[in-house]
Order: C-alpha cells, then sequence, then structure tokens
C-alpha cells in the first residue's frame, strides 16, 4: 500500500492510499479520483515527505497502556479554506431557512408544485425531490422552482 499527498485543481489537500502507484495513475485517469472538498477528479499528487525505516537502531517499545491520541476536531484541520467555510455555513443556513419555513413533499414536489401553480391546491412554500427531466418539464410550464445546495458533507 502507498499513501499519497494528493491536491485538487482547486488547491484542496488530501491523502489517499492505493494498492500501488499503478493503481493510482488508473484510477486517476478513469476520473475515479476525487476531492472530497469540492468532488473535482483533477487530482495531482502533491509534495510528500518520504517514510523511511532506520536500520541503526532498534525501536523503542511501545508501553501496553499507552493513552489513544484523540482526533483533531474538525475546526482544527486546515483542509477547508475560511471563506469556503463561510460560504459552506451560507448554504447550510438556506437549507435550514427552507426546511424551517416549507412543507416537506417529498416525491411529490412536482405534482404539489403544479397543483400549486394551477390554484388546484392551497398556496405554500414547498421543497421536496424532482428529477431533472421533471425540473424541466415544470419550469417549461412557467412554474418557478429552485434546486436546494447540495452540501459535501451530504454525500458522505
Amino acid at each position: 500500500m502507498i499513501r499519497y499527498s494528493l491536491v485538487c485543481e482547486a488547491g484542496h489537500g488530501f491523502e489517499s492510499w492505493f494498492p500501488s502507484a499503478d493503481s493510482f495513475d488508473a484510477q486517476a485517469a478513469r476520473g475515479l479520483v476525487t476531492c472530497p472538498v469540492c468532488d473535482s477528479a483533477r487530482v495531482a499528487k502533491g509534495l510528500m515527505a518520504p517514510n523511511l525505516a532506520r536500520t541503526d537502531r532498534a525501536r523503542a517499545p511501545v508501553p501496553a497502556e499507552a493513552a489513544p491520541v484523540p482526533a483533531p476536531s474538525p475546526s482544527a484541520l486546515p483542509m477547508v479554506a475560511e471563506p469556503e467555510r463561510r460560504l459552506r455555513a451560507m448554504l447550510r443556513a438556506v437549507r435550514e431557512q427552507v426546511a424551517a419555513s416549507a412543507e416537506h413533499v417529498g416525491a411529490r414536489f412536482p405534482e404539489e408544485a403544479r397543483k400549486i401553480h394551477y390554484g388546484e391546491g392551497k398556496e405554500r412554500a414547498i421543497y421536496g425531490q424532482a428529477s431533472p427531466e421533471e425540473a424541466r418539464a415544470l419550469i417549461d410550464e412557467g412554474i418557478d422552482v429552485a434546486p436546494l445546495p447540495v452540501m459535501p458533507d451530504d454525500r458522505n
């Protein structure tokens, strides 16, 4: 196994493990290696320091009752720059505002949007799911729809 430090075209740094250098090259060429922050498939190897084992001295024993090292808090990780962190907070606030002030109608969204538009249903703010084709059909009918932003965390 080999660990690579990777960087996407937007400058986001991250690490990933691969069985071999050829495996990384093949996956990257097929667009399978993507940035966990922006989902870009334009990824390159970053600078890495080699991890070499020393053979001139014995390793120190690890104490059996060694305390586990706590994971760093997400805010301590430098993966996301401050402007992007603010943008994500704003997008999350938009989603939360919609969820708090509109009715979730799920997969019935296209049907409910049409009923409201044509005066057959109670006028109210709604949100839910629609396929790209359903959304296009609503727009073609003159029904105002807008997608809610998908947060990178929503994909994990």
